[in-house]
């Protein structure tokens, strides 16, 4: 697993985290201080990169959290069969299989000889955007 500590005071809307497991954008983020005896605390909501799905994490500001290291690599797809592409990486000529994402407008773009931009995060792979297509 390739991640990093921060903590979650330092943390901005747009960056990410790890939540239950799950690499997480950050979509808002709000830190209330309390009372005299309390600590400020910080209201966290993220939405999974690989499942979409929305993640809450409320926690005192100086609480250091995972915040994951993301590799953002090029490939071209070399073949696409049902719900898989089977990419080649431009730098180290590995192919890989890697599953075509639900965002029809990567769907629409994804054949063979299109240009991928795709991310490796905690050893999973996801396809984010077309940049040339074939």
């Amino acid at each position: 697993m390739s991640s990093m500590y921060a903590e979650i005071g330092s943390l901005k809307k747009g960056s990410f985290v790890i939540i239950d497991g799950e690499p997480c954008r950050i979509v808002e983020i709000s830190k209330a201080k309390t009372g005299k005896h309390g600590s400020a605390k910080a209201h966290v909501v993220a939405i999974g990169v690989f499942t979409g799905n929305k993640r809450t994490l409320v926690a005192p500001v100086s609480q250091r959290v995972e915040v994951p290291i993301i590799n953002k690599r090029t490939g071209q797809v070399l073949a696409v069969t049902g719900n898989t592409a089977q990419i080649m990486d431009l730098e180290t000529y590995e192919t890989l299989e890697v599953d075509i994402p639900k965002e029809e407008e990567i769907r629409g773009k994804l054949q063979p000889g299109a240009e991928v931009e795709y991310w490796e995060v905690l050893g999973k792979r996801k396809i984010m955007r077309v940049t040339k297509t074939a």
